[in-house]
């Protein structure tokens, strides 16, 4: 795996899924271009981590040994021209791109009636359009012929309802929706497409009475790790996973939403 490049969206918390996947990533010896928006993160009730980034950076190079290796750019998806930029900035930085692995998403309460058409806007652009974009222009960088990979994340919106959040469901449902419709247009390119549902995830947004009893709704009576979903975003983007591609992959652990 050596040499090859990945782009990974969504990364501000080191608790984080994109964190994880940073990390086995570099273990394994991908160059990366790291992105996030470390604000949104802060304004959300569970909390930033003011020093998750530099820290984050600090790690990896370490396991790198190569402070070129690892490379970091904030970034707002809900600019039109931000996907783009960031497929430019690690193909400049790194001199190609084999692999995107969009985590970012923007989620808030939205519940029937107090939706806010602004909001529902914001999930749209943020989850889908910019989703959207870094496929294209992932698709119209990528030189190598084979070995390409995109990694999409859903949130399980098939499974079950999500009443409090219903314009992030809707969005989520487009994102698996474009695994289905990206798989066949990039496969003859050398690209495969899959979307993973990591089910509920610890990654600190809960009170510890909501999260105690959260776990009771997984048949080992754990919580998913983020090392759960970057385990198997490894593996998807190995030359193991090549064959593997229009997949909406449900990583769950048994997780009873009906419990």
């Amino acid at each position: 795996m050596t040499e090859r490049v990945a782009l990974i969206t969504g990364i501000s918390r080191r608790i984080g899924i994109g964190a994880a996947v940073a990390r086995r990533f570099a273990a394994a010896g991908y160059r990366l271009q790291l992105s996030g928006l470390p604000g949104y993160d802060d304004a959300q009730p569970y909390g930033g981590d003011p020093d998750g980034v530099p820290a984050l950076l600090a790690e990896l190079t370490e396991v790198t040994g190569d402070p070129d290796a690892v490379r970091y750019q904030a970034a707002d998806l809900s600019s039109p021209s931000a996907p783009a930029e960031l497929v430019e900035t690690a193909v400049r930085g790194h001199g190609r791109l084999d692999v995107v692995v969009a985590v970012h998403a923007y989620s808030t309460h939205t519940p029937l009636g107090a939706l806010d058409a602004a909001e529902i806007d914001r999930h749209l652009v943020v989850n889908v359009r910019a989703t959207l974009l870094l496929a294209e222009a992932f698709a119209a960088a990528f030189r190598a012929g084979s070995g390409g990979r995109l990694v999409l994340f859903s949130s399980g919106q098939r499974l079950g309802p999500m009443p409090t959040e219903l314009a992030y469901a809707a969005s989520k449902a487009g994102v698996e929706n474009l695994t289905h419709q990206l798989s066949p247009l990039l496969m003859p390119k050398g690209i495969t497409v899959n979307c993973v549902n990591p089910g509920p995830t610890d990654t600190g947004y809960l009170a510890p009475a909501d999260r105690d009893a959260l776990a009771r709704l997984f048949p080992g009576g754990e919580w998913g790790s983020p090392e759960d979903a970057a385990r198997l975003v490894e593996w998807l983007c190995s030359p193991d996973g090549r064959w593997l591609t229009g997949q909406v992959i449900d990583s769950e652990g048994g997780f009873h939403r009906y419990a």
